[in-house]
């Protein structure tokens, strides 16, 4: 399941997963962030906080479902901020930027704020 807030004022999205992630999950996701981005053109930004471990997802249906969504929106999104202390999923911006245009950059947990306000810069 993934929490989400979409700060349309800023234009930036926050993503939280909780438990495994679904289908439905990006479902939702897109039915948030699809009539915004049409409206505005894109995202300044996203700030995934999968907290210390990545759920991962209910089964493969769900994970062809994150990468179609990754697919379908990642030219829309200026900037995405991680936040997590996890050792892997630190590292993983790294190996996303070769697959999205987004700029992506890591923040640990405690850097949120950070995190909002380099989101929130303008480019």
């Amino acid at each position: 399941m993934v929490k989400f807030e979409l700060m349309k004022e800023k234009g930036i999205l926050i993503a939280e997963p909780h438990g495994p992630l679904s289908r439905d999950d990006f479902a939702n996701l897109a039915a948030a962030v699809d009539p915004f981005i049409e409206q505005n053109g894109e995202l300044n930004g996203l700030m995934l906080c999968p907290g210390k471990h990545f759920p991962g997802w209910e089964n493969f249906s769900s994970l062809l479902a994150h990468f179609k969504f990754v697919r379908n929106h990642h030219r829309k999104v200026k900037r995405i901020a991680a936040v997590t202390d996890n050792t892997f999923l630190a590292i993983a911006p790294d190996i996303a930027k070769h697959f999205v245009k987004a700029e992506i950059k890591h923040f640990s947990e405690n850097e949120k704020e950070k995190a909002m306000a380099w989101l929130e810069e303008k480019q």
